[in-house]
């Protein structure tokens, strides 16, 4: 056996699919065999394997034991002389494996190899060589010294950027996403260090490679994808907190105790340091719009108040005091509410959702306002300026700070990606027909044909002409049909294109799910089939707003349903539970055969689409179909039948 390639799994399905495909590509002439361990994923992932790639050696686990046991497991059972982990969330070329078997038998000195690294949108992954994080080379990067002189020898050595990114060099740290190891290297140094749950393991086994006499090399005559930020996300505390204790484990093992101290301090003064500044941008970043209308709103009050009041009255100090104080708070807040009910504190926001979200806190005013007593009616005038105002400044806020932070785009509608399928007529069509049953509705410019441009109306050139069309056509991205266009020339293209702002997806043969990521600190973006509704931002505050209403409707008529209703007392915890988020009036159907894991998350429903109680037997085909259709066709209106129709059962 030439080589084992051994990829943990969790919860990834159909980046692990695509990766799948990319292997069996790469493995081709190669005495191979691929082992998959899943550490109990709920998405379908393991049913997937079996259905598509059956030649596969899966290992099911019924509970996530981490990075490092998992691979050890697969490592175990590895017949291969190299043996290669691999993440889920990658894709090689034709030409990978053989190119590294063939640089391992010829470099003896070689205990392990790493590869050059992009990612999804063809940007150089700087771990892809790394040097040991001693206390000196952590402290720079900690401190942000290795990003201001990446290429000095003293500073960036983290990611040795002072070597040059093509050419074959020995390093230090092997990537945890591509490490290629000989078999009886392994045997002597031993396998991952289950002390590491996640991250740190690579650089542990990396160092003791080198321990034992041997060499790891970067070896970039071959590339790969790697959808960085997929299985976690880098922004996270978590994050932060996982990583910096797993170099504390490695220094306590590896180092001096006096260097280990010192490199522990230096640590957890990180985590403490780095854990602050995420939660301060986190709530800065989010903060700053809403903050900022809320400011400009009440300025709007305090310059109008006075104003109206020389105006109508004649006088200054016609209204008391509170309704600065309390009542004009009041209005904002319920602004605040519909505001983000239309969707205005989304990252795209229409024009359309701001006057929507003003229009319906504004109709709420008058109505709440004509249903005071007379003592609390201060001024329809001041609320008619007011609405006016802050029609204005909600609008003129986006354009300034939402602008000036990146947090909020303002635009006239929902802009229609401009997207070119690179790949044959057919398999362009199919991926196409998947694009336009997601919730991203694509503007298909065009298919860049793979063997001239065709005979189609829909070519608008070909694979090689990608670059002009890019630029002529405004392209914003492009999606690759993996089934006609190899994994190398897909990547040798993305690294030819000039435009940074493209977007870059992949399409997998015979398969619902198309692929991609921006960048290596967002995770990998999907277009799936199947929940083109409910996973969408408006659907889901929708559904939030339709529990808190019917929870209110019900603690009204709570007398009445008392009687109505089998479990009394379990209506009003329900009732409860909705209001405070813990629970939803209608969900998913639970079911451990049915893939739920793919569904848009949702709380736990009271009821579901699947009519009656649920003691009743029914297969799992037919709760997945009522699921599926229930996230993908939801309006409100649906949830409201259902309670009406399962009335009975709300206390359940």
């Amino acid at each position: 056996m030439d080589l084992s390639v051994i990829i943990v799994n969790y919860n990834v399905k159909y980046f692990l699919e695509q990766c799948l495909h990319s292997v069996y590509k790469s493995i081709e002439g190669i005495h191979c065999e691929i082992i998959v361990v899943d550490n109990n994923s709920v998405d379908g992932s393991c049913q997937m394997i079996r259905e598509k790639f059956p030649e596969v050696i899966l290992v099911e686990n019924k509970k996530n034991y981490g990075f490092s046991k998992a691979n050890n497991q697969g490592l175990a059972i590895a017949k291969g002389k190299y043996l290669l982990m691999l993440n889920p969330d990658t894709i090689v070329q034709e030409d990978t494996f053989s190119k590294c078997i063939s640089f391992m038998d010829n470099h003896s000195d070689a205990g392990g190899l790493g590869v050059k690294m992009i990612d999804g949108k063809g940007n150089f992954l700087p771990e892809s060589k790394r040097a040991l994080p001693t206390p000196l080379v952590s402290f720079f990067k900690i401190f942000g010294l290795s990003r201001l002189f990446p290429r000095s020898k003293l500073f960036g050595k983290y990611h040795l950027g002072y070597l040059d990114n093509n050419k074959i060099s020995k390093i230090e740290i092997l990537p945890g996403a591509f490490m290629f190891i000989r078999k009886n290297v392994l045997d002597k140094t031993g396998y991952l260090d289950e002390a590491f749950f996640m991250y740190g393991e690579d650089i542990d086994l990396s160092y003791r490679i080198i321990l034992a006499g041997y060499n790891n090399y970067y070896f970039p005559e071959t590339t790969i994808i790697h959808y960085k930020g997929e299985s976690t996300k880098k922004g996270s505390i978590n994050y932060v907190m996982v990583f910096y204790k797993a170099m504390i484990i490695f220094a306590k093992k590896h180092f001096s105790a006096k260097n280990a101290f010192l490199f522990s301090a230096l640590i957890n003064l990180a985590i403490y340091l780095r854990a602050s500044l995420s939660i301060f941008r986190r709530f800065f970043l989010k903060a700053i719009v809403p903050l900022s209308d809320a400011f400009f709103i009440y300025f709007g009050f305090y310059f109008f108040e006075p104003f109206w009041e020389k105006i109508k009255f004649g006088m200054d100090n016609y209204y008391p005091e509170e309704y600065l104080k309390y009542v004009v708070p009041a209005y904002i807040l319920l602004w605040f509410f519909f505001l983000f009910i239309a969707g205005a504190y989304e990252k795209r926001t229409r024009i359309v959702d701001l006057l929507k979200g003003i229009s319906m806190g504004t109709i709420a005013l008058f109505i709440i306002y004509a249903l005071l007593p007379e003592s609390l009616r201060y001024s329809r005038a001041l609320l008619l300026l007011g609405t006016v105002w802050a029609t204005v400044s909600v609008f003129l806020t986006r354009i300034t700070v939402g602008k000036l932070f990146h947090t909020v785009n303002l635009s006239l509608s929902r802009q229609k990606k401009r997207i070119i399928i690179a790949g044959s007529l057919k398999e362009s069509n199919r991926v196409f027909s998947i694009m336009k049953q997601t919730n991203i509705v694509p503007n298909l410019v065009g298919i860049a044909g793979i063997n001239g441009k065709g005979n189609s109306e829909s070519y608008i050139g070909d694979l090689s002409q990608l670059n002009e069309i890019v630029k002529i056509n405004r392209i914003d991205e492009i999606v690759f049909c993996a089934k006609d266009i190899p994994s190398h020339k897909i990547i040798q293209t993305m690294l030819s294109i000039s435009d940074p702002s493209i977007d870059y997806k992949i399409a997998p043969p015979e398969s619902l799910s198309i692929i991609g990521s921006n960048s290596i600190n967002t995770a990998g973006e999907l277009y799936i089939v199947h929940f083109n509704s409910l996973s969408q931002g408006f659907a889901q505050r929708t559904k939030r707003l339709f529990d808190i209403l019917v929870a209110l409707i019900l603690l009204l008529i709570l007398p009445v349903a008392l009687f109505i209703v089998r479990n009394p007392l379990g209506l009003i915890r329900n009732i409860f539970l909705t209001l405070t988020g813990f629970r939803t009036w209608i969900g998913f159907y639970p079911d451990n055969e049915a893939e739920i894991g793919t569904l848009p998350k949702l709380n736990k429903g009271i009821l579901t689409p699947i009519p009656g109680s649920r003691n009743k037997k029914i297969n799992s085909e037919t709760i997945k179909r009522m699921n599926l259709l229930y996230a993908k066709d939801y309006k409100m209106s649906t949830d409201i039948s259902i309670i009406f129709r399962d009335f009975r059962y709300l206390g359940r």
